[in-house]
């Protein structure tokens, strides 16, 4: 089995720790993992972008080719569509609703969420959820918890378990803390 995945949002938002999750499961699970990270100018709330490519088979190229990922996780609705040339045919977007307007000619957004739901896509404001967590910088474990159902190569537990993993340094409140959110995440898919 293989998944394909693209990570993207805008620096800050917690993209790479999903990734840091995802590549703890995979190894955690014996699966082969390539991974290539686009940083972009990230600190400045620039593209950020993670191709993820996991398999049961050996994988011989970190980049994901046009037209065959099966999963686009997003943190910014138009990152989701900056890539949207990469889905396949049967590919799914699973991304935040909110959008982080941080270029002057960002696209009307009314617009831009027409545009997505012509696609097969989940969506949810994910930083909603999080902050009624009380715990806003979980927003990227909420959508963690969205994208797990689709990532199938992986279980929900997997992953889960690798949310604790990641964070265990950072203390058990912190761990629960996004654990709570990965769990809101994966129920939103649900529905």
């Amino acid at each position: 089995m293989k998944k394909d995945i693209i990570l993207c949002g805008v620096g800050g938002q917690g993209i790479l720790s999903i990734a840091t999750i995802i590549g703890e499961a995979a190894t955690e699970a014996g699966i082969n993992l390539k991974q290539a990270e686009v940083h972009g100018m990230s600190q400045r709330g620039g593209d950020v972008q993670s191709n993820l490519r996991l398999s049961t088979d050996p994988i011989w190229s970190d980049q994901i080719p046009t037209g065959e990922t099966d999963v686009i996780i997003s943190m910014e609705p138009m990152e989701a569509l900056r890539y949207i040339s990469y889905l396949s045919p049967e590919g799914m977007i699973v991304t935040n609703t909110k959008t982080f307007v941080n270029i002057p000619n960002y696209p009307d957004e009314a617009a831009l969420m027409n545009e997505l739901n012509e696609m097969p896509n989940v969506q949810l404001d994910i930083e909603a959820i999080a902050t009624e967590l009380k715990s806003p910088k979980s927003a990227n474990m909420v959508l963690l918890g969205m994208a797990a159902p689709y990532i199938e190569v992986l279980t929900v537990e997997q992953l889960r378990k690798a949310v604790s993993v990641i964070f265990a340094r950072k203390g058990e409140a912190v761990v629960e803390a996004n654990l709570k959110a990965f769990d809101r995440g994966v129920e939103a898919a649900k529905k």
